[in-house]
């Protein structure tokens, strides 16, 4: 197996270091534009391995060549978001990088699945699977998984229960109009909704819907990079291993749910392949006009691009 992760930053060589902790592939490529930043990451990276007992091999270049014949290929190039800044006014900068690192992914491992962790996510998701040509299946953006996992964590801490313990589901578009699902949230099987009244529920969700911006104004110049890298890499691990997990995935939806022609988060099985099968869920009229209203939003930003 062999994993490419594009953009050295801080969300792309923590999801390289955790690839190779987890022995995720036999070989991790690190590709980046600035000259030596990958060259000396995936160096650092390689020389822990005999720490760590890991026998991967971590290549940090500038160019694609090195990449050929990725099986999976993360893409996290772009700017951060900075404080005062939505994930939409990334939008016009972060398509220019993410296109023409997707031309260059295309060209050299046309068989690739890849995994989108750029912002805006879902806008990114589309513009990568336009650029590849490549199937729906194989073009997946990496966004319920983590704002599921701050869901998860904010629920562990209101009620002081191990995060094991807590499942969650979040889908929609990854930004504020994101809907977090709190029928289907529970603690060891039971529903939240039974164990927090309905102001709290309503807290963690608006917390989650602002986790991004949260880290944001904390780190005043960058953003969020140990969780969006786990989240990442628990997305890669199902694919690598053929776990065929339900996670929440932004993926292209072309009538499921009722919505067409728009990237949005919804559960998915995700294996070998990539997705395999897209969960359809019973949403009550409210968490359906949620759900559309977010894709919908996803939609109006992606009709501004100029592919």
């Amino acid at each position: 197996m062999k994993i490419t992760v594009i953009g050295a930053g801080n969300v792309g060589a923590t999801t390289a270091q955790r690839l190779v902790d987890r022995e995720l592939a036999n070989e991790v490529v690190l590709v980046d534009i600035i000259e030596g930043i990958p060259q000396g990451k995936g160096l650092d990276m390689y020389e822990a391995t005999p720490v760590e007992k890991t026998d991967v091999r971590v290549v940090g270049t500038n160019s694609y060549e090195p990449t050929a014949n990725s099986d999976i290929v993360v893409i996290t190039a772009g700017i951060a978001r900075k404080p005062g800044m939505s994930r939409d006014d990334l939008m016009n900068t972060n398509m220019g990088i993410v296109k023409s690192c997707t031309q260059q992914v295309a060209a050299t491992s046309p068989n690739a699945v890849l995994i989108v962790v750029s912002n805006p996510l879902d806008v990114m998701t589309f513009v990568a699977m336009k650029v590849s040509g490549f199937p729906r299946h194989r073009v997946i953006g990496m966004a319920g998984v983590l704002d599921t996992a701050r869901f998860r964590s904010f629920i562990a801490l209101e009620l002081n229960v191990s995060v094991e313990d807590v499942s969650a589901f979040v889908l929609g578009g990854h930004g504020d109009s994101m809907v977090p699902l709190a029928r289907y949230s529970t603690v060891a099987g039971i529903p939240i909704t039974e164990l927090l009244s309905k102001e709290a529920v309503d807290r963690l969700i608006k917390r989650t819907r602002d986790g991004g911006i949260e880290i944001v104004n904390y780190l005043k110049s960058g953003s969020a990079y140990y969780a969006p890298s786990s989240a990442a890499v628990q997305m890669v691990e199902s694919i690598v291993k053929d776990k065929k997990r339900i996670l929440p995935c932004s993926v292209y939806l072309q009538g499921e749910y009722g919505l067409r022609d728009t990237f949005v988060g919804v559960p998915i099985k995700l294996g070998r392949k990539g997705m395999e099968e897209i969960i359809q869920i019973k949403l009550n009229a409210e968490e359906q006009a949620a759900l559309s209203k977010s894709a919908a939003d996803v939609a109006a930003q992606t009709a501004k691009l100029s592919i």
